[in-house]
């Protein structure tokens, strides 16, 4: 992986297989096609934009206006905004619209929006006409810091979250830090749960820039760039999570994912569920793996900097979330596989967490 700074800033990715670049600055939406040109290999006349009702009329124009214009067809495809799209039901219409347009195998699709789009369109590009290639334009924090970087796409079950999927890498990501300027409050928050997951895990000087939240927005190059370099590190690694380093992408996420689920994928904004899940897993970090009281708190109060939720509702029932939990793909033979941490920017997986600390955890949560 090379990094390389500016505006914008590129990430360089070197896989088994693969290679690919993502671009972190701002206003590059109106440059996609160049971008493309300049950084892939795709030289289709020919792609589908897949957004949602809520992206797709802030930035699909500028989108479709940089493609058209470099004589290339477009194909908009809109899904309803919210972790609802994410089913196969959505992938389906998408492929399906894909067809009625005529796209076939010598087609690309642009997955524009946040994790949603990006999980879903990218699925949808790895099986239409057994794969076709897949440019990323994330819009929120959570998508262009995590979900848009690695090549997991996928789709929920009501069993449980991302059970349905593929690796499909992107030719490209372009993460333009101007479209997060309209994200509402809520959603810009989030994100940095995945950004404080990051730091925990890997890098705990990141926290140091995280917690000025009055200068933040100054910063989002940056702090997008340094958080993509981080992901792509772990993905150099391990690809597809044959040896154990991406999992450590999980940290806070299996009790996370399993409070997601319990609450109707709906209830709660995905970085919401993983603070939920960061608490938990610090706690247990504290009590099981040597990380000291200081630091668990600093990594709980980077969270509430955030207005992030540090304590669960009592009507989310602790069934819900071990039922969901049991489903898991962290789960192997019956045995969980918990991310935890020794101390700030070092983590491993262990199998000393029980369902009894699962339960404990979840109890914890509880008290305010």
């Amino acid at each position: 992986m090379t990094v390389t700074e500016g505006n914008p800033a590129t990430i360089s990715l070197v896989l088994e297989n693969d290679q690919y670049t993502v671009l972190v600055g701002s206003d590059l939406i109106g440059r996609t096609a160049h971008y493309i040109a300049s950084h892939t290999g795709i030289r289709s006349r020919v792609a589908a934009i897949v957004t949602d009702s809520t992206v797709g009329p802030l930035y699909a124009g500028a989108v479709i206006d940089s493609l058209e214009s470099a004589g290339i067809r477009t194909c908009l495809i809109t899904v309803p905004a919210g972790e609802a799209s994410k089913s196969m039901e959505q992938v389906t219409g998408v492929c399906r619209e894909m067809l009625r347009a005529g796209l076939d195998r010598k087609s690309f699709l642009i997955a524009l929006g946040g994790g949603v789009v990006g999980d879903l369109a990218g699925f949808a590009a790895a099986i239409f006409q057994r794969g076709i290639p897949c440019v990323q334009i994330p819009t929120t924090i959570v998508s262009q810091v995590d979900s848009s970087v690695g090549g997991k796409t996928g789709v929920n079950t009501p069993e449980g979250k991302n059970l349905l999927g593929a690796f499909h890498q992107p030719q490209l990501v372009l993460a333009d830090i101007a479209t997060l300027a309209s994200l509402p409050e809520r959603e810009f928050n989030e994100g940095f749960a995945e950004i404080i997951k990051h730091a925990a895990i890997r890098d705990a000087s990141l926290l140091d820039l995280v917690e000025k939240r009055e200068s933040i927005r100054d910063q989002l190059i940056d702090l997008v760039a340094r958080n993509v370099a981080i992901k792509a590190a772990v993905v150099e690694e391990d690809e597809r999570e044959t040896t154990g380093t991406r999992a450590l992408l999980n940290f806070g996420h299996t009790i996370g994912h399993g409070i997601e689920a319990a609450g109707g994928y709906g209830r709660f904004l995905h970085g919401e569920a993983i603070s939920l899940g960061l608490v938990a897993a610090t706690r247990l970090s504290v009590e099981l793996f040597g990380l000291t009281e200081a630091e668990g708190a600093r990594l709980v109060q980077c969270l509430k900097t955030y207005d992030l939720p540090t304590t669960l509702a009592d009507d989310v029932s602790d069934e819900a979330i071990l039922d969901a939990l049991a489903r898991d793909k962290k789960f192997e033979a019956g045995e969980i596989r918990f991310v935890l941490l020794n101390q700030l920017g070092s983590a491993s997986v262990s199998k000393a967490v029980t369902p009894d600390h699962l339960r404990k955890a979840l109890t914890d949560l509880r008290k305010r």
